[in-house]
């Protein structure tokens, strides 16, 4: 099939590519920015493990093409495929308005973008009103991303489950046609209506995310009580009816999309006059933590941090990825950066982005490309995000450089005992 992609989102990329790469000719309809940029130089605007390559080899075949979002739809082409940001709610419209239309033209268009519940519906009527409706198959389905960062190639070729929201036979085959090759050897297809499959994924966010809060509030709690959190989380991840997902509490969650996603889920609760105090709760509770290092270490320095050094290990949101939208580290700098302290910084692939969200150069934040050389002559060294370099380091040269032999754990990777016994002073996340 021809189908026209249009989106800037790592979602779009990664559909557009996925796509590709079983036959179907794609048209990438980028909205003006920095992606659109990227993308123009042969480049791929997202570190996503295998995406770039595999744009690059479905250019070279023919199949991965880029376009302007106000350019005409090609004459073969029949699939609109939506994975805008949920500010771009308009160039959705703009698509659908500069449709070719007539009484032999059918268009179906795939939502994965994350709107508003309810928008597929309003996108299948504005579709319907072009003209040549009444003799041509117009439909709108909803597919919502359910793409993970660090694995977005492999969670859309090999998901888990597939949500496909549509009313109409015709749309429903058309879909199962288009993800037939990621379907293939064991159905996970789940037909609903356009508005249920917007709600489950909102409602898929909004679970996890509390299941991290619930966890972070146990760990908070295990600390006083003297209690090692790890092996509560053992303990109920056995227990099958809750399962082993989403129970590591932490420093916090960030991420552009998953923030977003618990907060669209609270504003379409309040829209709809139902209070969303267990989502509020939820976010208060992970603005909270993000702050959980910070306040160990201004504990432990009797609350006077003014003129130290701190080292932190990782700033992206997640691993694997160079993005720090909503990142836990950006609070915790701000609350360092507050009492007077100097932060040291190292992270994998998420430095251009740190330094852009300071604002250029500064003294109390200074960037390294080697981890150790972020330790040096420092009082604590902080670990945000957990990065499988960091996992392991070598701790001899670690504690030799560090002024004071403090490491505070804000993912619970290191082992409380063996650093103990090494010559460190640990503390973790319900950990110590």
């Amino acid at each position: 099939m021809f189908i026209d992609v249009y989106g800037d989102t790592l979602c779009a990329l990664v559909s557009a590519a996925a796509l590709a790469s079983t036959g179907h000719n794609v048209t990438m309809r980028v909205p003006k920015g920095p992606a659109a940029t990227t993308l123009a130089r042969g480049g791929c605007p997202f570190r996503e493990p295998g995406l770039a390559e595999m744009i690059a080899e479905q250019t070279t075949a023919g199949r991965f093409k880029l376009a302007r979002v106000d350019e005409p739809v090609d004459d073969k082409t029949s699939v609109v495929w939506l994975a805008l940001s949920p500010n771009d709610i308009d160039i959705a419209y703009e698509a659908i308005a500069a449709l070719p239309s007539g009484p032999e033209r059918s268009w179906l268009l795939i939502n994965q973008s994350t709107f508003q519940v309810g928008t597929t519906e309003a996108l299948q009527k504005a579709l319907r009103e072009l003209p040549g409706a009444e003799t041509a198959q117009r439909a709108a389905v909803s597919v919502p991303d359910l793409l993970t960062e660090g694995s977005g190639l492999q969670s859309f070729t090999q998901a888990l489950q597939w949500l496909v929201g549509c009313d109409s036979d015709w749309a429903q085959r058309m879909t199962a046609e288009i993800l037939r090759p990621f379907n293939r050897r064991v159905d996970r297809m789940m037909f609903m209506l356009p508005r249920e499959a917007e709600f489950t994924k909102l409602a898929i966010t909004g679970m996890l995310a509390t299941r991290l809060s619930f966890m972070n509030d146990m760990a908070n709690l295990a600390d006083m009580l003297d209690v090692d959190i790890e092996r509560v989380r053992r303990g109920m991840g056995a227990d099958k009816r809750i399962g082993e997902g989403y129970l590591y509490p932490g420093c916090g969650f960030g991420g552009l999309s998953f923030s977003r996603d618990v907060m669209s889920l609270a504003s379409t609760l309040q829209l709809s006059g139902i209070q969303a105090q267990l989502l509020d709760q939820v976010l208060r509770i992970n603005e909270r933590q993000k702050e959980s290092l910070f306040r160990k270490l201004w504990r432990y320095y009797g609350t006077d941090l003014r003129g130290r050094k701190i080292a932190i290990w990782g700033v992206a949101f997640k691993p694997e990825t160079a993005r720090i939208d909503n990142a836990p580290a950006l609070r915790l700098i701000e609350a360092l950066w507050a009492q007077g302290v100097q932060v040291h910084v190292h992270d994998p692939r998420a430095m251009p982005a740190l330094a852009e969200w300071a604002g250029g150069a500064r003294e109390d934040l200074v960037l390294h490309q080697d981890p150790y050389a972020a330790v040096v002559d420092v009082d604590a060294l902080m670990l945000v995000t957990e990065w499988k370099a960091y996992w392991s380091p070598d701790f001899t040269h670690v504690k030799a450089s560090m002024r004071h032999p403090l490491l505070l754990d804000g993912r619970n990777v290191w082992d409380p005992e063996y650093m103990k016994q090494i010559g460190f002073e640990y503390y973790g996340i319900g950990r110590r």
